[in-house]
């Protein structure tokens, strides 16, 4: 199994193959991918590596870390597990299920009138 490096401060004319043969240098590349945006499919300026070898990735870090690709100094490390999404309240504002905050009526008074 390869190792995972993350690479960060990518140029946005960076892209995965670009990104992989820099990399291939110092040895084999598993995958070699820069996220973008889902919305525009613009780069947000990073990506990851996958070296074929803990050795090979010890090398392309002691290499490119702090190095210029296409213009801009990138950051080279061990990538760190994904961490687990925690849940969103989602939706407009906080409060009660009357409404939240300053909602269409203003002032902080909720969505509804609680006279009775």
């Amino acid at each position: 199994m390869g190792k995972k490096l993350y690479v960060g401060n990518l140029s946005y004319d960076t892209t995965s193959d670009s990104l992989g043969k820099a990399f291939s240098a110092y040895g084999k590349v598993d995958s070699s991918e820069v996220i973008s945006d889902r919305m525009t499919g613009r780069s947000k300026g990073f990506g990851f590596v996958e070296m074929g070898t803990e050795q090979e990735a010890q090398a392309a870090i002691a290499a490119l870390n702090g190095q210029d690709l296409d213009g801009r100094t990138v950051t080279v490390n061990e990538a760190r597990p994904k961490e687990p999404r925690v849940g969103g309240g989602g939706g407009f504002g906080g409060g009660d299920r009357f409404g939240g905050g300053e909602g269409r009526r203003g002032g902080g008074e909720g969505g509804r009138s609680h006279r009775r």
